[in-house]
């Protein structure tokens, strides 16, 4: 039985769970050793994965830069600024664009925090206004006006893990970022995600993975600077080629983030750190990670139990409102499986995937701002995760469970 207090992220600070009546493990990555991220940026940019970005770019180009959303903890005005100081373009020549997917627009506000300096040149994508480049298989590659005309085209990145392309960051934060529904519906619907090589850590032999590269190859972008994290902070950047770049960083990540488990818990106690837990669309990324990752701890019947705010509820982006539709629709989780494995609307993919692992597993949110939602999106809803863990379970506690690999 353990007496020890574990402390959780919840919204802008933590969460004190004691759980004195159960046998606790704690799951806790070696996480590496934080870095300075313009520092490691411009470390990067002097050893690129291929060609210098100062050959990448001319002078008089027009430049889109690509640049993560609001959903994804970048620095991006440091990886920013480190690629702009380094090509021979004045600044009325770059758009950013903001890599959207079907997310919700950034608002102002979010724009200043992440861009800083840069925000003035800073524009939200419109999935609905892309133009096609070409097709991959078969699938029409669009992306945003600004990158389809760009003579040059940056992007910037996080390397975590990713339910389907095994790590994001590289040719993703342009081709879905700054994409349109045609490929996100591709990649996203059923057949893909019922490849084998589909996977939680995964990049090579991924058929997700692969797809996005060869998409990358029409779209952009030519040169990528990203970082990776764990839960010391940045832990490295990559800069040059989109590929080199995610298996560079992929590795870093995967060193920093793994820990091995065995054994089968009643409950696994698992915290979202923001910006993650602003909605329950990204904070359900956290219960199928762990229940379809490489590892499933839990045993038959066992749970997982995420304190998260949901400032947002659902989410409030297209994405996002489908997958509230499609859960929230559904009688039971097989059904909705059921349901959508004759196709969904780009988005509702994370619906599909959470039914998934909610055939065998309750997942419990507690601490939100609307449990209303997550007992609507059959999901379980409790104050606190006190009351939702039963006395005498054997519980796995997961301090950051969306940066860590069960393995």
């Amino acid at each position: 039985m353990s007496d020890d207090a574990y402390e959780l992220p919840l919204g802008s600070g933590t969460l004190s769970v004691s759980l004195p009546d159960c046998e606790v493990d704690l799951a806790v990555a070696d996480g590496g050793e934080a870095v300075d991220p313009r520092a490691a940026a411009e470390a990067a940019l002097d050893d690129p994965h291929g060609s210098p970005i100062d050959e990448v770019v001319d002078a008089g180009d027009d430049v889109a830069l690509v640049v993560t959303d609001v959903t994804r903890a970048t620095p991006d005005e440091a990886l920013v600024a480190a690629m702009l100081d380094r090509v021979p373009v004045d600044r009325d020549d770059v758009q950013i664009v903001l890599g959207l997917g079907l997310h919700r627009p950034m608002t102002d506000a979010e724009v200043r925090d992440g861009l800083g300096e840069y925000a003035d040149l800073a524009v939200n994508h419109d999935p609905d206004a892309a133009v096609e480049v070409g097709e991959v298989d078969g699938v029409s590659v669009r992306v945003n006006p600004a990158v389809a005309e760009a003579d040059a085209v940056l992007a910037t990145g996080m390397v975590e893990p990713h339910q389907y392309a095994g790590f994001s960051g590289g040719a993703k934060t342009v081709v879905v970022g700054a994409g349109a529904e045609p490929l996100i519906r591709y990649t996203h619907g059923p057949e893909m995600l019922a490849e084998r090589g589909v996977r939680l850590g995964r990049v090579d032999d991924n058929p997700f993975r692969e797809f996005l590269d060869r998409a990358g190859d029409l779209a952009g972008p030519d040169f990528c600077v990203n970082v990776t994290h764990g839960p010391a902070g940045i832990l490295g950047a990559a800069a040059g080629d989109p590929r080199a770049v995610v298996r560079d960083l992929s590795e870093t990540a995967r060193e920093a983030l793994s820990v091995a488990v065995s054994g089968e818990y009643d409950a696994v106690l698992g915290g979202v750190a923001a910006p993650k837990d602003a909605n329950l669309y990204q904070t359900s990324r956290a219960a199928t990670y762990v229940i379809l990752g490489a590892t499933n701890p839990l045993r038959e019947g066992g749970r997982v139990v995420l304190p998260a705010r949901l400032s947002e509820g659902a989410g409030e982006g297209r994405g996002e409102r489908r997958f509230y539709d499609r859960l929230s629709g559904g009688a039971t989780a097989q059904a909705v499986f059921d349901a959508m494995r004759e196709g969904y609307e780009p988005g509702a993919q994370r619906a599909f995937v959470l039914a998934r692992a909610l055939r065998d597993h309750e997942v419990w949110v507690t601490n939100s701002d609307h449990p209303g939602v997550v007992e609507d999106c059959l999901m379980r809803a409790a104050d606190a995760p006190e009351d939702a863990i039963e006395p005498g379970s054997r519980v796995l506690v997961v301090p950051d469970a969306l940066s860590t690999l069960l393995v």
